[in-house]
């Protein structure tokens, strides 16, 4: 039997509710490769999930701690959205996924993992990244470590999507 380690998730699965919101912590950090951020805007920035669906599984957030969509003002909700659009171009540039899921859940019975901080996922998608594994076995296999996938994405975004 072969074994598959992602210890980064250890912690998050053994005391998952001993977090304080992932996004107002990336936000203030100053070290943003330490938090993944990716891009940091005026309204709203983007960083990866550390606990990633698929590699290349990032997420964009408004700096305002909310979970209800109707207190973004429009300048929020349009750097949300441009931001959106921008990452799932340097993505499939990076990547070069098949196919995408780009989506918010918001509340928990709608699956949110973070109910009180609003943000996009953007999950890159490639046919048969779905297996056995993570129906029988509830385990996902992340090919790619965190930190090449923030090197790949980063590199990515600065050469072909800044002036």
């Amino acid at each position: 039997m072969k074994k598959i380690y992602a210890p980064w998730r250890y912690e998050y699965i053994r005391n998952p509710d001993s977090y304080s919101c992932i996004f107002c912590k990336a936000s203030k950090g100053k070290d943003d490769r330490a938090c993944y951020v990716l891009l940091r805007g005026e309204h709203t920035f983007v960083m990866m999930n550390i606990f990633p669906y698929n590699n290349g599984h990032v997420m964009i957030a408004p700096y305002k701690h909310t979970g209800d969509l109707q207190e973004l003002n429009l300048d929020e909700m349009n750097e949300l959205i441009r931001y959106t659009q921008i990452w799932e171009a340097a993505i499939r540039e990076a990547m070069n996924p098949q196919g995408f899921n780009i989506g918010m859940n918001i509340g928990r019975v709608a699956g949110a993992g973070v109910e009180d901080h609003l943000h996009i996922h953007v999950v890159p998608r490639w046919s048969g990244d779905t297996n056995f594994m993570p129906v029988i076995g509830e385990t996902k296999v992340i090919p790619m470590n965190l930190n090449e996938a923030y090197d790949l994405l980063k590199s990515t975004y600065e050469q072909k999507f800044t002036n």
